[in-house]
């Protein structure tokens, strides 16, 4: 379970799924959202503590996983959801006004990585998760589909972060 700085969460992958999101479809908003707001790959993105930012996110994460990246649908589709269970999070629990989200491509140890930073100290908790809940199921899908996650306490505030291994070419 997160909640001590620097401690990360091993994984096994389950059988949960991501769902709904399919990238088949080019997303024109997904670029436009790249020339506004920045690459996340780049450099930190920072973004309004509001509910429409995780759709921001989301695109942002889809054109980096898919188009810069070229690393397939079942990467980006799992990426995308796992961003939109953070921001979730970010947007309700932390009482910041903004966040700053971070992807990196880490070759050298074949993984992504994904850092969604604000100023809150207050740390995320894995809470159980029964099967007619219907909320408090973000950081279970994180902690599912990710290989490792984590939270990391800085001077002002906290990452929240996740990786997962790239598929073999």
């Amino acid at each position: 379970m997160a909640g001590l700085e620097g401690v990360e969460q091993p994984r096994r992958h389950a059988s949960a799924t991501a769902a709904r999101w399919s990238p088949a479809v080019e997303d024109e908003r997904a670029l436009e959202a790249l020339e506004l707001l920045g690459n996340p790959a780049e450099t930190e993105v920072r973004l309004p503590s509001r509910p429409e930012s995780a759709a921001r996110a989301r695109r942002l994460a889809q054109v980096v996983v898919l188009r810069q990246w070229g690393l397939g649908p079942k990467v980006t589709e799992e990426t995308v959801l796992l961003v939109s269970e953070l921001v979730g999070n970010a947007v309700r629990h932390t009482g910041a006004r903004y966040f700053g989200l971070r992807m990196r491509l880490l070759r050298g140890r074949g993984c992504l990585r994904v850092e969604l930073r604000d100023p809150s100290r207050g740390l995320p908790c894995l809470m159980p998760v029964r099967e007619l809940d219907v909320s408090g199921r973000g950081l279970f899908l994180v902690d599912q589909l990710s290989d490792r996650w984590g939270v990391d306490l800085e001077p002002h505030g906290k990452a929240t972060w996740f990786e997962m291994r790239l598929p073999e070419r």
